[in-house]
């Protein structure tokens, strides 16, 4: 006989009682349960059963015994019904913003729709590209997708991979806002696997939520457990990194698809201007989203990605003041001093534009124009030797980059001349180490800007030579220690990254200046306590641009960002002219930034390595700057069809549908965490015992605090270790209890003088730890298979009753809220959309007055109420059940005019694999056909005497 359980069930394993948490289903069609233990000896334990291996017993809903409730008004069966409230998941399909608008983020309705594209029932599995343009708040975007998973039963198993150096902002961002706690895997938390774990045991089963870095990922050791693991819920941030189907990052990204039910992708520049590229990116999320032959099939796409920017209409009419709109570019142009123009001016004559024969040093490129745009030549251009744009870009770095740049040509080159020349060069640049006109207009800016006492500011340049020499001087100049002029690039160790961008978002941070390299222009937020950003050199790619100007200039920005760049000109007139071009670089990121919100577009190329690539061929006087970057007006008769990317953003600018409201709660979180407490503890605010616990509640400043008792402390071990070390949280739990208070303290804890970005006290949002574990201490008031008995306002005895249907999964399809009225032999049922709305129809009463009479006279009423759901539920389920079996139809039909076309195609190795990945698909989505009904009856309410 099949076992017929689902989440929320009771089940009866080795004589203790467990309540089922999930349910998956094994390759042999068997259950695999993930269970709570109820009973005392088992309380607070995990576990995990076979239907194969244990001898597992569904308890027979109309074997149920009724026991009457003794407790004060009630509160034991309240709380027991609120706790299998809290414990059963949201049907899948459920498009009800349940618990991500309580986190604690400003609730902007352009996110909540990214949300509900992602919970699109028509997607079986929620599978989303976020490709929002940069500072909309897609790691918010994430937390929030993230939490409507957990509520719906789908996230307990969740990994996060993005860049090493965001490890920790994406941990803070999840647990403070959403009550997500993650392990961080950054080298420290490698350490502590190696400590805690031997080395056979796959830690992706230890921990259940995780934040990796795709690097670490990549580790022997990681590799080997992630082939051995399922998700479900997999997030690649920084998703382009993923596109090359050569690289060990697409094969475990491909990897990690194929093994998780949701997987979200983010990304602001998802599209490398490779058509197959992008197509890699959407065969991810859905594999028959992109015909076999490589072609993507638009209205799946559509369904698929989300792209927004600053200016699109449902992001511009609601950032309002939470995004000040960026201040005019402020590009400085700096006459170069004698020493840099003699290094401008040998680079000119010697490596860039030569004016000797072929044989003595051959031309790259024909002459150029003034300007720098380039002139039309009547055979093709010669190609563009690289080296001497190497020195030059090093050149308007820095010295120090062009010292570093000729000493590493030195060591690799064998020809006389050319290291003759070098060492030419290498003599004019030592001279003007202590002439940079450039840096001594830095050292000017960041006077006026006043870094000493009132502003802070960020460096950005791409050399590491550039950012070791601004740190030295700087400190110098400015009179400042090294920890107050920090550097950061990716050649740090991954928790120093951390340390230095988690320290830079506090008020009392002692850096004044962040002299960062381009590591820092993906994924960071440096806006909390920062508005101005200089250029010290400039990067030859719009999106490198872009990515850095959103640090500074995103959502959460109060004051105007002011992005200063400096430009170096030496009197070489051809040099001159190309320093126009970057400088008209600049000018073209700011129009694309107010017209389009997105420069990205303006090239085309959708890659930071192809607009360089493209950039030097201006440079180098083979193409025109303007064929190589367009105008915003340009961009926008692009066609759909033409510019699938670019026109993405002008389907999806209309304003997203209102979202239907989540249904009122049952039972306040802290009104339901008090009770518990009293419930299990008698009087929380008695000294505290040698188990913990003193409840002190400060209603006027909302927050509570108490000694968590020992089997709390054991589940709060999961928390991020530096908020437990920072906040001594098994010492005392400080919980905020509004969402005002939890919002001032999490700011306080980044702009007050605080020792730590984490928050005095935690707010208590629904999904809270310690939420969770009230549930389960709530639960395990009644013993095996009994239902409570309490009185309450209505005519007849009634049943309150949950059915279920959930799919081969364990996942819930459709859930129902039914009430029983009992009269004679009759039973009545009545459905309603929750159970608040039942309650608020049958309400208890809210004092017990002692004993239910004749108790036992309503025992067989249990199977009528029972027998009169099942009947209900027949006409209920029917829907949902014909519903969601279309949509797995539909997929299934979609998958085998799929698998036909690619039959033609299945001698070519990638054809093969790509149909592997379809049938891998397949089965998943067999999986969420609707399965199995389940009737629970939770509560009897009797006529009040």
């Amino acid at each position: 006989m099949t076992l017929t359980v689902a989440p929320g069930s009771i089940v009866e394993v080795r004589d203790e009682e467990w309540l089922v948490t999930s349910v998956n289903t094994t390759a042999s069609g068997a259950q695999l349960l993930h269970v709570q233990g109820l009973s005392e000896l088992v309380r607070g334990t995990s576990a995990t059963f076979y239907e194969s291996l244990d001898t597992i017993k569904a308890l027979n809903p109309t074997d149920a015994t009724l026991r009457a409730d003794d407790s004060p008004g009630y509160r034991r069966a309240k709380l027991w019904l609120e706790a299998t409230v809290r414990k059963t998941p949201l049907p899948v399909a459920d498009q009800t913003l349940s618990v991500s608008t309580q986190a604690l983020a400003d609730q902007l309705p352009y996110q909540r729709s990214a949300v509900e594209k992602a919970l699109n029932p028509d997607l079986l599995r929620p599978r989303i590209l976020l490709a929002d343009a940069v500072g909309l708040g897609k790691t918010l975007e994430i937390g929030m997708i993230l939490s409507e998973l957990v509520r719906r039963g789908r996230g307990e198993r969740i990994l996060i991979v993005c860049p090493r150096h965001v490890l920790e902002q994406m941990q803070h961002e999840m647990w403070t806002r959403f009550a997500l706690p993650f392990v961080r895997l950054d080298s420290v938390g490698v350490q502590r696997v190696k400590q805690l774990l031997p080395a056979t045991r796959n830690p992706f089963t230890y921990f259940k939520r995780v934040i990796i870095s795709m690097d670490t990922l990549k580790q022997d050791r990681f590799v080997r457990d992630l082939r051995r693991h399922r998700w479900d819920a997999v997030v690649i941030d920084e998703s382009h990194n993923v596109t090359n189907a050569e690289t060990q990052n697409n094969r475990l990204a491909r990897e990690l698809a194929a093994t998780t039910d949701a997987l979200i992708l983010a990304s602001a520049t998802p599209h490398n201007g490779k058509p197959e590229s992008f197509a890699e990116l959407v065969r991810l999320l859905e594999p028959t989203a992109v015909t076999p032959s490589g072609e993507l099939i638009e209205p799946e796409v559509r369904r698929l990605v989300i792209r927004r920017h600053r200016h699109s209409d449902e992001v511009a009419r609601i950032v309002g003041a939470q995004w000040a709109e960026r201040a005019e570019p402020n590009n400085v142009l700096i006459d170069a001093s004698a020493a840099e123009d003699a290094v401008a001016t040998e680079l000119d004559e010697t490596w860039l534009y030569p004016s000797a024969t072929a044989e003595e040093r051959p031309s790259r490129r024909p002459q150029a124009a003034s300007s720098g745009t380039g002139t039309s030549v009547s055979k093709p251009p010669t190609p563009v030797r690289l080296f001497p744009w190497t020195l030059a870009k090093a050149y308007l770095s820095s010295p120090a980059a062009l010292r570093d740049t000729i000493a590493n040509r030195l060591k690799q080159t064998t020809d006389e001349r050319e290291i003759e020349a070098l060492e030419r060069l290498g003599a004019l640049n030592d001279k003007s180490f202590n002439s940079s006109a450039k840096y001594a207009r830095l050292l000017d800016l960041l006077n006026e800007i006043d870094v000493k006492k009132s502003n802070r500011a960020v460096v950005f340049a791409e050399r590491v030579a550039t950012l070791h020499w601004l740190q030295a001087k700087l400190c110098k100049d400015l009179k400042l220690k090294p920890e107050n002029v920090e550097i950061l690039h990716g050649g740090l160790p991954d928790d120093k990254q951390q340390e230095i961008v988690e320290s830079f978002k506090q008020s009392n941070s002692p850096i004044r200046v962040l002299v960062t390299g381009d590591v820092a222009s993906e994924g960071v937020n440096l806006h909390r306590q920062c508005h101005e950003l200089i250029h010290f050199d400039i990067p030859w790619s719009l999106i490198r641009i872009e990515q850095r100007n959103g640090r500074i200039d995103r959502y959460g920005q109060t004051q105007s960002p002011r992005i200063t760049t400096l430009l170096l000109k030496p009197t070489s007139e051809r040099f001159s002219g190309d320093l126009r071009v970057l400088t008209r670089l600049m000018e073209k990121e700011a129009e694309a930034h107010k017209a389009l919100g997105d420069a990205a577009s303006l090239m085309g190329a959708y890659s930071v390595k192809a607009e360089e690539d493209a950039i030097l061929k201006v440079l180098a006087g083979q193409r025109k700057l303007d064929d190589v970057v367009r105008t915003p007006a340009q961009v926008a008769e692009v066609d759909v069809i033409g510019n699938f990317f670019a026109g993405l953003a002008k389907l999806q600018a209309e304003p997203a549908k209102p979202l239907p409201a989540p249904a009122k709660p049952t039972y306040p979180d802290l009104d339901f965490l008090r009770d518990a407490l009293y419930e299990v503890f008698g009087t929380p605010e008695a000294p505290v015992a040698a188990n913990g616990v003193q409840w002190r509640e400060d209603a006027r400043h909302g927050t509570v605090e108490f000694v968590p008792p020992a089997d709390l402390r054991q589940r709060l071990e999961v928390l991020p270790q530096s908020y437990l070390r920072d906040r001594k949280v098994t010492e005392t739990l400080k919980l905020a209890t509004t969402l005002q208070r939890g919002k001032d303290l999490l700011s306080s804890a980044l702009t007050d003088e605080s020792d730590s970005s984490w928050p005095e006290a935690h707010y208590l949002s629904p999904l809270h730890p310690v939420l969770e574990w009230a549930a389960d201490r709530s639960l395990a008031s009644l013993g095996r298979n009994e239902i409570f008995a309490v009185c309450g306002q209505v005519d007849y005895p009634t049943f309150v009753v949950l059915g279920t249907l959930t799919n081969l999964r364990g996942q819930v399809v459709a859930a129902s809220w039914i009430a029983i009225e009992c009269s004679g032999s009759n039973a009545y049922p009545t459905t309603y959309a929750s159970p608040s709305e039942l309650l608020d129809h049958h309400p208890i009463d809210q004092h017990n007055p002692g004993p239910i009479e004749n108790l036992t006279d309503y025992q067989a009423l249990v199977p009528l109420a029972v027998s009169a759901a099942e009947r209900d539920l027949e006409l209920v389920f029917g829907a949902a059940e014909h519903s969601a079996k279309e949509r797995v139809a539909s997929w299934q039909h979609r998958a085998a005019d799929w698998q036909e076309s690619a039959e033609q195609l299945a001698q070519r190795e990638t054809i093969r694999t790509r149909r592997s990945g379809v049938r891998d698909e397949a089965e998943l989505i067999a999986d969420m056909a609707p399965d199995r009904r389940l009737v629970r009856p939770l509560l009897l309410i009797v006529p009040s005497r």
